[in-house]
């Protein structure tokens, strides 16, 4: 009798759970919802990054696991995000942005003297190196890693957001030029400006145009729910409280 190999089924673990830049239909309700709820209950009129990362969790029904890297702080099988956010007046307009992207520390990465005004492309290059080897470490834990950015006007009514890949920088496409103790990084094939590195507290910053391909969100802005509505529907007494004098 022949032996024959054992039929195998197949499994695609490379496939992200929705192609770059196309979120599931329910996301802009999912999203939009929660906007409402935090401006009706609190009458919040602006979020930090951390609750962007837990709406966008929550939005894709993903895990929310705030990370010390920054870039996989939100998790959906085999893909992460690093999820930024902006603030400005009118984010429908808004061509350009500007994405605060860690500390790259070159004193304590590479024991490096750091001189402002001297050798800017070997500063330069140890940034890049830096931010690489961070994207790289992540890339070995997930196959898909992206960034997802929100720009939000101030009362939160209007929102963009859409997501690239997030990816190493070759050094040999950029030159560097030193403004004051500031580093700043430029693309060599349009001398547009990219990057910056501040010497002083090692901050680094990544330039990124806005692509016309996003997602436009306008929500409408609810009453806020008075506190002692809240406090009557939960059936709050002075008995949930106890103290004591010190």
């Amino acid at each position: 009798m022949d032996k024959k190999d054992p039929k195998l089924r197949t499994v695609n673990k490379s496939v992200a759970p929705f192609t770059l830049n196309n979120f599931p239909a329910e996301f802009p309700y999912k999203f939009g919802e929660q906007l409402i709820y935090i401006l009706a209950t609190r009458g919040a009129t602006d979020i930090e990054g951390s609750q962007w990362e837990e709406i966008f969790a929550n939005s894709i029904r993903a895990k929310w696991k705030p990370s010390n890297v920054g870039l996989d702080d939100v998790v959906l099988g085999n893909t992460a995000w690093c999820a930024k956010s902006i603030k400005c007046k009118k984010p429908s307009i808004q061509k350009k942005i500007r994405l605060i992207s860690g500390r790259n520390d070159l004193i304590n990465s590479y024991d490096y003297d750091v001189q402002p005004g001297k050798v800017p492309n070997e500063h330069g290059e140890k940034v890049l190196t830096i931010w690489n080897e961070r994207v790289s470490s992540i890339r070995e834990l997930y196959k898909h890693l992206r960034t997802v950015i929100l720009i939000r006007s101030y009362d939160l009514i209007e929102s963009v957001i859409y997501e690239f890949d997030t990816i190493r920088y070759d050094p040999e496409l950029y030159y560097w030029e030193w403004k004051g103790k500031n580093l700043y990084g430029y693309q060599k094939k349009d001398k547009k400006q990219k990057f910056t590195w501040q010497s002083g507290g090692q901050q680094f910053t990544i330039f990124e145009d806005v692509p016309t391909k996003h997602i436009l969100i306008n929500i409408k802005k609810p009453d806020l729910i008075p506190k002692e509505f809240i406090l009557n529907e939960i059936g709050f007494d002075k008995s949930w409280i106890s103290f004591k004098k010190a």
